[in-house]
């Protein structure tokens, strides 16, 4: 073999090796972590702490109703097969994104309740967005309330989140940015008025008052992305999925607080 090309291939691994190091370097500290909550105002706290207050709790009794509705050609619900949410569903949206067998790759809750959809019940898919896909993923959700993310120690779910790491660090859009740059490095800090968050996913399915509705953390990532004037990549992207991952997985221990309520 050409000497040149293997002293290449080994400048090129040491690259990437230093790459990866300094993103760790960079990483905040697991004791560091905080939920944006904490940066909230006292009525925006008080607001998702009173499920007779917090809006997105309306999307939670329409996830209920979804949960009990007997849908497709199968005519079952996701009661028939799951019985209790508050029993079976605890601690599942914290383990999400999972590793799908079939898909030979991680899928993220709403797929997940897509694919039972499909197959189990024999049923449409619902929209990404819609507003049943968004009640039925918050009912779940909040059935892990109050439960640590999951520590995402699956080993086949590794080269997804170094894959998600990836793209949370890498430069986008016409501004050059990267999520890194804002939520590692400059977190704690006021842009535009806001304090910026460490962007952890502990609450969404969220409502947003910006907003004045609910949505997904793939609709938050497609507004980060345009803001930084990136092309957003399609709902549903593995991009997205990836992406998710290594937010959960950066996450990991904090408790959930589905439904999140943010400004």
């Amino acid at each position: 073999m050409n000497r040149r090309l293997v002293a290449a291939g080994v400048a090129g691994l040491l690259a990437i090796s230093a790459a990866v190091a300094a993103a760790l370097a960079a990483e905040i500290p697991l004791d560091q972590r905080r939920s944006s909550y904490e940066d909230m105002s006292p009525g925006n706290k008080a607001m998702q702490d009173d499920d007779t207050a917090n809006p997105a709790v309306l999307f939670v009794l329409d996830g209920e109703a979804l949960w009990n509705a007997k849908a497709g050609a199968s005519g079952k619900s996701c009661a028939d097969c799951h019985g209790d949410a508050a029993t079976s569903m605890k601690g599942v949206a914290a383990r999400y994104p999972a590793f799908d067998n079939a898909l030979r790759r991680p899928v993220d809750l709403e797929q997940r309740i897509n694919i039972s959809r499909e197959q189990n019940q024999k049923a449409a898919p619902f929209a990404f967005e819609s507003k049943e896909m968004l009640a039925l993923s918050t009912y779940i959700a909040t059935q892990s309330r109050g439960e640590p993310i999951s520590q995402f120690d699956d080993p086949r779910l590794r080269p997804f989140i170094e894959k998600g790491r990836a793209i949370f660090h890498q430069r986008q859009g016409q501004l050059n940015l990267s999520c890194a740059q804002c939520h590692d490095d400059n977190w704690g800090k006021s842009l535009a008025g806001n304090i910026i968050p460490q962007a952890h996913p502990t609450g969404y399915p969220i409502y947003r008052l910006e907003w004045q509705n609910l949505g997904s953390l793939q609709r938050r990532l497609r507004n980060c992305m345009t803001g930084i004037r990136a092309e957003p990549y399609p709902f549903g992207a593995p991009e997205y999925v990836d992406l998710e991952l290594f937010l959960m997985w950066r996450a990991r221990g904090m408790p959930m607080e589905t439904p999140g309520v943010r400004p």
